[in-house]
């Protein structure tokens, strides 16, 4: 018999010698009255320390303040705060102490009030105790970290932001559900009666929301057809994957910009803005204000970066021996991009502006394949790879698993009206 079996066995047997000890006390003692046990008070303990013990002030970061400057407001001495900011320069470089951040001073309870422990929240889950006593030890901990599943649902009015905020939810999560669907969705396109629903996590700390964790399985009807997402991850990989298992991740994004509006689209011929004469319209504009981030639709390199007559400030990136894209009238470019530089699918190029030929700021882009110019809206993307088949069974199993639970999340049949 191994160790640890003959330990179960001894533990077992321990366990039933109690019980047979507490029942031979019964019959032979049955008039015996037991005191009550005393109930001792569970102390209250906050960055691992017990609160209940201490005289606690709570404050945040000001205005050109640093540890020097808050601490000696609390009467600690210029040498001690020289040590701890010494001793904390493995763990944390005190110099990044940032003004709103949250802080804690833990004093003694008697009139000296004496300060004993400073504590700097990093994060709302990262957190720097600093000892003010004997070894003045700095050290890290982490916060409790709850992690609440939810499900959210509701059809499309004007845009996904909306319909978010008209259904009691989080506006942030429209980006969480763009990320899923960026491949497969123009979200610039949707229209009135699309809907979806999904379920997700939340992160709480203290009891208080500080983001959303991932979406694990959604459904959004878009323009009649149903369109599912199941997250998957293996080894170190994770994607989202519809019913059966293809990658709904593509070569190329939908769109360049998140959150936008076409203001004019593809044309052989349109009359232009401010030449008033007809001619070809090669791209898509998209409407949206000064500022907003432009983003590569798959990667590629650089060809091209500078000024380009009418349109302005332009990047132009090949991606392949087939496909190059150009992003017009940016503002300015991302910071370190030049021509030769590599970028990645979603990556930020630059920042919708007005410059060159221009009534207003947007983005014109275009897409060259074989070097003529083509329908953005409509260029068919090859997906990523799809689900390992050694991965199937596992997939299909979390995925019946999860589509069961979507298709619990009952639709609404009275949509809010949504604000603008």
């Amino acid at each position: 018999m191994t160790t640890k079996y003959i330990c179960r066995i001894l533990s077992v047997l321990f366990f039933l010698g109690l019980m047979a000890s507490f029942n031979s006390c019964k019959l032979f003692h049955k008039k015996e009255i037991a005191a009550p046990a005393e109930v001792l008070p569970v102390p209250t303990i906050k960055y691992g320390l017990p609160i209940d013990s201490f005289y606690v002030v709570e404050s945040t970061v000001g205005a050109g303040r640093h540890l020097s400057s808050i601490l000696i407001g609390y009467g600690v001495k210029l040498g001690t705060i020289d040590t701890i900011a010494q001793n904390a320069k493995p763990v944390f470089d005190v110099r990044k102490i940032r003004q709103g951040n949250n802080y804690t001073i833990f004093q003694s309870r008697d009139s000296i009030r004496r300060p004993m422990y400073f504590v700097y929240e990093n994060s709302p889950v990262l957190y720097t105790v600093f000892e003010l006593f004997d070894s003045l030890r700095v050290y890290q901990g982490e916060k409790e970290v709850v992690y609440k599943l939810k499900t959210a649902q509701g059809e499309i009015q004007s845009s996904l932001w909306n319909a978010m905020k008209s259904n009691g939810l989080d506006p942030m999560l429209a980006l969480n559900l763009e990320n899923v669907y960026a491949w497969t969705i123009d979200f610039f396109g949707l229209q009135k009666g699309d809907r979806f629903r999904f379920i997700y996590d939340e992160i709480f700390v203290d009891s208080v929301s500080i983001g959303i964790n991932n979406i694990y399985a959604a459904q959004f009807d878009y323009y009649g057809k149903e369109i599912l997402a199941f997250r998957f991850e293996k080894n170190d990989s994770t994607g989202y994957y519809n019913e059966k298992g293809e990658n709904l991740q593509k070569q190329f994004l939908k769109a360049p910009l998140k959150f936008s509006r076409i203001s004019s689209g593809f044309s052989g011929g349109r009359l232009h803005p401010i030449l008033r004469i007809v001619r070809p319209h090669h791209g898509v504009d998209y409407s949206a204000p000064t500022g907003t981030p432009v983003m590569s639709i798959g990667e590629g390199t650089v060809i091209s970066k500078g000024w380009a007559g009418g349109g302005g400030n332009t990047v132009k990136i090949r991606h392949n021996s087939v496909y190059t894209t150009v992003y017009m009238h940016l503002s300015r470019y991302a910071d370190g991009l030049n021509t030769g530089s590599r970028v990645r699918q979603g990556q930020v190029i630059g920042y919708v502006g007005s410059t060159g030929l221009s009534t207003g700021p947007h983005l014109d882009f275009r897409v060259y394949k074989g070097g003529s110019a083509v329908n953005p809206l409509t260029v068919e993307s090859p997906p990523a790879k799809p689900v390992d088949e050694k991965y199937m069974p596992e997939y299909s199993v979390l995925k019946d698993s999860l589509l069961k639970e979507l298709q619990k999340i009952e639709w609404k049949e009275k949509i809010l009206v949504e604000t603008e």
